[in-house]
């Protein structure tokens, strides 16, 4: 549709509303949501947190919130599917940039990390965070489990990340150890989905292992979820390995035998009566992508991840 204006990213002065920019031009915000710093107001907060330090094989996540950012001007100004609305006419939407890091001192990586995101949450909202490598996780769950409490984790990942942890390694690998280590998440309220590797120890979470969740109907994988975690406040962790590297090839460590986009995507639909407090989407590296396959699948659980909350304060949660 033809507008009178373009760059919505910077023109807007509302945080609701379409934008009208076409899918080829204008500046490339989270769906187009106004970049700023002044979140008041704002019912959630897109982040980008462009670090990949921590990567135990192919680098290139640092690049997956630019990616995402990309990709997600797919999403034209139609209702979104399968929601059946406009995310913005009531959900006020903020896209804040990037994280501020020096690349140069990784050991001061996780506390500004923190103290950012903590930043973030003080202004009371929903935090979307665009990473990234899955070590990001770590320092985004000490800020959330500061406001909220011990959190339920579900993740959404090929791998444990329980791999032996000494408490001061930058290893995307060992985040959710340390986590249940330090008390952050409750291991009997955790789930992880898509598992396709074993780690020395599964540190108490429920697995659903790759094999398995391509045998289960989405129904019990959802009920399976929501019976794990209850009614407490949620993590939402989604690593895009997860996904079968048929729809996900552009990820560091990638992982055959995995679900499809679909599938997960139907389980994401269906969470949207958990008491979700924040949630992230990591691991994307466009260098190994092949025409925006995985930066779309990305940033479709992201966009769904809005529409959620859409959902939620629409009065209208969609119980599957």
């Amino acid at each position: 549709m033809a507008s009178t204006s373009i760059d919505h990213a910077f023109t807007t002065e509302s945080l609701l509303g379409r934008a009208w920019d076409p899918t080829y031009a204008g500046a490339l915000s989270f769906m187009r949501r106004r970049f700023t710093k002044n979140i008041d107001g704002a019912d959630a907060v897109v982040w980008g947190i462009p670090f990949d330090a921590a990567v135990s094989n192919r680098p290139g996540a640092r690049f997956g919130p630019q990616a995402m950012r990309r990709a997600s001007a797919i999403f034209d100004n139609d209702p979104q599917y399968p929601f059946s609305r406009d995310l913005f006419e009531k959900l006020a939407v903020a896209d804040y940039g990037d994280c501020l890091l020096d690349y140069g001192n990784h050991a001061e990586t996780p506390a500004s990390i923190e103290r950012q995101a903590s930043a973030i949450l003080d202004k009371d909202a929903f935090l979307v965070t665009l990473g990234g490598d899955h070590y990001i996780t770590w320092p985004l769950l000490r800020a959330h489990a500061k406001k909220h409490g011990k959190l339920a984790l579900v993740q959404f990942d090929a791998h444990q990340d329980t791999w032996l942890d000494d408490g001061r390694r930058i290893d995307h690998g060992s985040f959710v150890a340390r986590a249940v280590e330090d008390g952050v998440i409750d291991p009997e309220h955790s789930i992880q989905i898509g598992i396709r590797t074993h780690a020395p120890d599964d540190y108490g979470l429920e697995i659903l292992y790759g094999d398995e969740i391509e045998e289960m109907r989405i129904a019990d994988i959802v009920s399976a979820i929501r019976e794990r975690v209850g009614d407490r406040p949620t993590y939402l962790t989604f690593d895009i390995d997860c996904l079968d590297p048929a729809f996900a090839p552009g990820t560091g460590t990638p992982v055959a035998g995995g679900p499809s986009s679909a599938k997960i995507l139907s389980v994401l639909r269906r969470l949207g009566t958990l008491n979700i407090v924040g949630a992230d989407i990591v691991e994307v590296a466009p260098a190994y992508d092949h025409a925006d396959i995985t930066a779309i699948a990305g940033a479709t659980v992201a966009m769904f991840y809005l529409a959620l909350l859409a959902e939620k304060k629409a009065g209208a949660v969609f119980t599957g």
